[in-house]
């Protein structure tokens, strides 16, 4: 599959790009408020990661005309920001951050709750959170990429929630996307085998109901298929012996 093996010097460098990534992302948690545009999230973005001498990844990739993803309640993933969509009260909104710093990508995100929630959208956020943990908790040298889906799938359905299949997380390093395709879905004991050097990342997109999904017809914009809220949680880690290094820690 040509997945690369990071070297030490390598892995310093996509520290520096996740620390920079998790940043930027903590930085915007800070302000979401009830009332702002989530386009006014893709400028905050745009300028706190200028501001620590990165380029948001996301900005023209393939196309994909934000520097960053805004995915709201029922949104899976790849939500672009728009001046005339606002955040409201009770509403759940992923923010996907991704920079490029000194050639490597460091790519993160998190689903923030605005305001006071429902007990069902409290409660698809922290399965997304625990599930992206769970995957995370598996990786080490000589585990296989099933083992990841499913460890993730389990416990996404022991909490009555669904993992979406058609997205997944990926390689990073010098490319923002590169091989292999992650799958958080899977069977035990299948897939290739992770080694050490190796650096991906584990995405999880949890749906409150069916894990069905559609795509808008502006070509990005992921929706649960039945209008269920859907949260993801995001981490890029660095594989290694005896487990992994998280790098947007």
């Amino acid at each position: 599959m040509g997945i690369p093996l990071l070297g030490e010097r390598e892995v310093e460098r996509m520290r520096h790009a996740g620390k920079a990534a998790a940043a930027t992302l903590a930085h915007v948690g800070e302000r979401l408020a009830a009332g702002i545009a989530t386009a006014d999230i893709d400028v905050w973005v745009r300028e706190d990661t200028a501001r620590r001498g990165g380029k948001p990844s996301q900005l023209g990739f393939h196309g994909f005309p934000a520097a960053v993803c805004t995915s709201r309640n029922n949104v899976v993933c790849h939500g672009i920001p728009r001046t005339d969509e606002r955040l409201h009260p009770g509403d759940i909104v992923n923010v996907d951050v991704t920079t490029l710093l000194d050639g490597f990508h460091g790519d993160t995100s998190a689903t923030f709750c605005i305001g006071a929630v429902s007990a069902e959208a409290r409660h698809v956020v922290e399965v997304a959170r625990r599930c992206r943990d769970a995957g995370v908790a598996v990786v080490r040298h000589g585990v296989r990429f099933g083992d990841i889906g499913a460890a993730i799938e389990e416990l996404a359905r022991a909490e009555g929630c669904s993992v979406v299949r058609e997205y997944g997380g990926h390689g990073i390093g010098k490319m923002m996307h590169g091989p292999p395709l992650v799958m958080h879905v899977g069977p035990r004991g299948q897939g290739v085998k992770l080694k050490a050097g190796m650096a991906i990342t584990i995405e999880p997109m949890v749906n409150l109901g069916r894990a069905e999904v559609e795509l808008l017809a502006d070509g990005w914009t992921v929706v649960t298929a039945d209008g269920s809220l859907s949260a993801q949680f995001e981490h890029t880690i660095v594989v290694t012996r005896d487990g992994c290094e998280v790098m947007t820690g």
